[in-house]
């Protein structure tokens, strides 16, 4: 199967400095993280902290969906970080 995105709700880890959200196989969730660095990478604009960086995410949620479906495609983990890396 697939990844499938159809929660749009995200919530920021200030203890990770992450966003996280989830992806759905089927009846399986699984965790996603977008690391800060990665966040602010996406948009120059981008400040530190909590809404701003869960508006860069609503901003760019397409593109973060689309790279976190290549990153399940690739390797079926419990959990996935995406990094700076992964938007390169």
């Amino acid at each position: 199967m697939t990844i499938a995105f159809p929660n749009l709700s995200r919530r920021y880890d200030a203890t990770r400095r992450c966003v996280r959200f989830s992806g759905y196989d089927g009846a399986l969730e699984r965790p996603f993280f977008i690391e800060e660095e990665a966040l602010c990478g996406l948009d120059a604009m981008a400040r530190r902290g909590g809404a701003a960086l869960l508006a860069v995410f609503d901003r760019h949620r397409d593109r973060i969906y689309a790279v976190a479906a290549r990153a399940y495609g690739r390797h079926r983990e419990g959990s996935y970080t995406l990094t700076a890396a992964h938007f390169s």
